[in-house]
């Protein structure tokens, strides 16, 4: 009898354990975290723990870079880019650039061909071209990709990938090229200097080697209305179309103030 109560008993507190438990979790922390993660109150970025911030801190990045697009002339472009991040997303940039025109010691082999053929013909064929020579530009900044890549074993390889909008001035120096006999086959006349305004638009990545050193690429797009090409010095055309410049650069990025020290680095 005597061990019947105590089995009884014991049951009795068993029951009322198990009911109690669950009731308990209900009310608890645990599972009003899990409650608000479900419901999205709490948002998490895909990558976290990130190596390298951006956010409020400046950046200068030399540049140097060729015109892959440019048929009659080779232009080699070097330049700067000043920048200030607003967020880990978001940013606004200035970029000036400089390419040296070297007269006819920087033109294409099809710029020869093209007056040659036309000299020889006999005909008052003129081939037109230009070199911008100087270009500024004023963008914003929208870097919505942050990764990490495992190249060789145990490194791993922050980046990001950014895009980029806004306004570039661009001056150039305007030219036709004729024949100059065969001595001279390419003889270049210049039409002065102009200044375009048009729109920018390129894309870019940013490796970053530690917390205040990245190596950038970059290419951009410089799109800008002037008038069609005349190959006839009697025409003067009036007609307008659109002319894109066309810019790859790498360089090395250099970000301050200091960036704030973390617990951990990934």
């Amino acid at each position: 009898m005597f061990m019947k109560k105590h089995l009884i008993s014991a049951l009795s507190l068993a029951t009322l354990l198990g009911v109690a438990t669950p009731a308990a979790a209900v009310e608890g922390p645990g599972i009003d975290a899990l409650k608000a993660y479900k419901s999205g109150e709490i948002q998490q970025e895909v990558v976290m723990n990130r190596f390298f911030l951006k956010a409020e801190r400046f950046e200068v990045a030399p540049q140097f870079g060729y015109v892959p697009n440019n048929p009659f002339a080779q232009r080699f472009v070097g330049g700067v880019v000043l920048g200030y991040h607003l967020s880990e997303t978001f940013g606004a940039e200035a970029q000036l650039s400089y390419s040296p025109d070297m007269g006819e010691a920087d033109l294409k082999g099809l710029t020869s061909m093209l007056v040659y053929i036309a000299g020889d013909s006999a005909s008052e064929f003129q081939q037109p071209l230009d070199k911008v020579t100087l270009a500024a530009a004023f963008a914003g900044r929208w870097a919505p990709l942050y990764g990490k890549i495992n190249l060789i074993g145990e490194t791993v390889v922050n980046f990001d990938v950014y895009g980029v909008g806004g306004l570039a001035m661009l001056s150039k120096v305007d030219y036709y090229a004729t024949y100059g006999g065969p001595e001279d086959i390419v003889v270049l006349n210049s039409r002065g200097n102009s200044v375009k305004i048009g729109a920018q638009a390129g894309i870019g990545m940013n490796f970053f080697i530690n917390q205040s050193v990245a190596l950038k690429l970059d290419a951009r797009f410089n799109i800008y209305p002037d008038t069609i090409p005349a190959y006839d010095p009697n025409e003067q055309p009036t007609e307008q179309r659109l002319y894109n410049n066309f810019v790859t650069t790498a360089g090395v990025a250099f970000f301050f103030p200091k960036m704030k020290q973390r617990l951990y680095n990934f």
